[in-house]
């Protein structure tokens, strides 16, 4: 199979390295307009070689977009308009799904696409962070399984296999609330305590010398690139709000059992709080 991989960063260049390892590919085209991306891959021996959009739709089988998911939401109609009438397959690893879903809602070759979001990455971008295994066990998330093609459906679901990847099948919109409140409020939580804390601790030793495994693990994720999340934020922002408010309330709580002093309000919180154990143990 040949594949084009549309956006070489971390989770592209990582699909890259395992897809070939575990010969699902035959062939990968990579398609970027970063050029040092290009440059990089290419040295790396992600890609066979570097090809135009057009170029690299007519020599795929299989087309993965992983670009800003506005970016993705952009491109998928110009592809499926390009796929019309043969047997390739389009998917993207976007994080957010109901823009792209109405995107490609009434092309007639929306059959050929299959909407997936691996729930796998890290906090560092483009190709030199592309590692291999990052996919391994991790949740692989299908939406709208119903609106593709059983064989695209099935290609996509056999590379997600061979990437040793939970599947899971949701519609378009229930993942966009689950992965506001599972995902995308981390990020924002994790960009403003950092904020927070360049803001009031002006001496960078200060931070170096107190900073703990809590406050590296919280702040771990505001080493992520804006490039791709401030996208994601505007494409889910419906829900992102509503967490948001509820993320503050919550935030209320704790500061108004503080100043009152409240200890016994503070244990109640942080017990209620602890339930998440039984979830994630």
């Amino acid at each position: 199979m040949t594949i084009a991989v549309i956006g070489i960063g971390l989770i592209g260049g990582s699909l890259m390295i395992d897809l070939r390892k575990r010969g699902f590919a035959d062939k990968i085209i990579g398609v970027d307009t970063n050029i040092n991306h290009k440059n990089i891959a290419l040295l790396c021996g992600l890609v066979d070689e570097n090809d135009t959009l057009e170029n690299a739709i007519k020599k795929s089988d299989l087309i993965i977009l992983s670009t800003p998911v506005n970016t993705n939401c952009k491109m998928l109609p110009e592809i499926l308009d390009r796929i019309e009438g043969t047997s390739k397959v389009v998917t993207d690893m976007g994080s957010t799904k109901a823009s792209i879903a109405k995107a490609s809602q009434n092309h007639p070759a929306r059959g050929r696409y299959v909407a997936v979001h691996p729930m796998a990455g890290t906090e560092y971008s483009g190709p030199l962070a592309a590692i291999g295994k990052l996919f391994d066990y991790k949740t692989a998330i299908i939406c709208d399984k119903e609106l593709s093609d059983k064989d695209a459906l099935n290609t996509v679901e056999k590379m997600l296999d061979l990437l040793n990847m939970h599947k899971v099948y949701m519609n378009s919109s229930e993942h966009d609330v689950h992965v506001a409140y599972i995902s995308h409020i981390s990020h924002i939580t994790s960009f403003s305590l950092a904020l927070c804390v360049l803001e009031k601790e002006h001496e960078e030793q200060n931070i170096l010398t107190l900073a703990g495994g809590g406050f590296e693990s919280t702040v771990r994720l505001a080493k992520s690139n804006g490039e791709t999340w401030a996208p994601i934020f505007l494409e889910n922002a419906q829900y992102i709000l509503e967490v948001m408010d509820t993320y503050i309330e919550k935030m209320n709580s704790f500061r108004k059992m503080i100043s009152e002093k409240d200890i016994n309000g503070l244990k109640a919180l942080m017990e209620e709080a602890n339930k998440i154990r039984k979830i994630l143990n």
